[in-house]
């Protein structure tokens, strides 16, 4: 499966307790929202993360993977320094940084801080979805099965923009979404030309 990136104007909060110290909460994958990536709408359905490998998910910004990730969930286990949750709303996640070890953390945590990042991103890859309204010019996927997530990143740019650090990220999201297209279309084609035989089968058996 290829790997999708979706970026949008999911909310990152930095916060700061005696606990966690200075950490972001954030919810980058929401069900039930329409999102118009151009070509058609997507909509992740609720339970699209029920069978989702959460193994191993890394924090980044801007999907820098060449960059340290700034935390990490691994197993999502009480130790690790990112933490998911899967509610009736989607995936929320809390990022304890390094803000004292970490310039990265610190310089990140300050900008969440004051608003000049304000976007969450997600890398994931798709078992299983749906298309409606295939025939218009405009049709709506829906997600029914996230396969794995890879990543989770700040962004400087939250929306869908033809930016320059979004353009490396649409064309591969928009190539595995026209793929499931095509094939659904093809699908819908293939049932119509077998209730087409039929019935040409069923007027053959009337006439004889």
């Amino acid at each position: 499966m290829k790997k999708e990136t979706r970026t949008l104007e999911f909310e990152i909060r930095a916060e700061q307790s005696e606990e966690h110290g200075h950490f972001l909460t954030g919810q980058p994958i929401v069900f039930g929202s329409r999102t118009d990536l151009g070509p058609w709408d997507e909509i992740i359905e609720a339970g699209a993360l029920d069978n989702t490998d959460l193994r191993d998910v890394r924090f980044l910004v801007n999907h820098n993977t060449d960059m340290i990730p700034l935390a990490r969930s691994r197993n999502n286990n009480e130790n690790s320094t990112m933490q998911l949750s899967v509610g009736d709303g989607g995936m929320n996640i809390r990022v304890d940084l390094d803000t004292e070890g970490n310039t990265e953390a610190r310089n990140l945590y300050s900008a969440v801080s004051r608003g000049d990042v304000s976007g969450m991103s997600f890398m994931f890859t798709t078992d299983e979805d749906s298309w409606d309204d295939l025939e218009s010019e405009h049709p709506t996927r829906h997600i029914r099965s996230i396969g794995k997530v890879f990543e989770v990143s700040a962004v400087t740019f939250p929306a869908y923009a033809a930016t320059n650090i979004q353009a490396r990220a649409l064309p591969e999201a928009l190539e595995s979404g026209r793929e499931s297209l095509e094939s659904a279309k093809a699908e819908v084609e293939e049932r119509e030309r077998q209730r087409l035989r039929l019935k040409m089968k069923m007027e053959v058996c009337k006439w004889n």
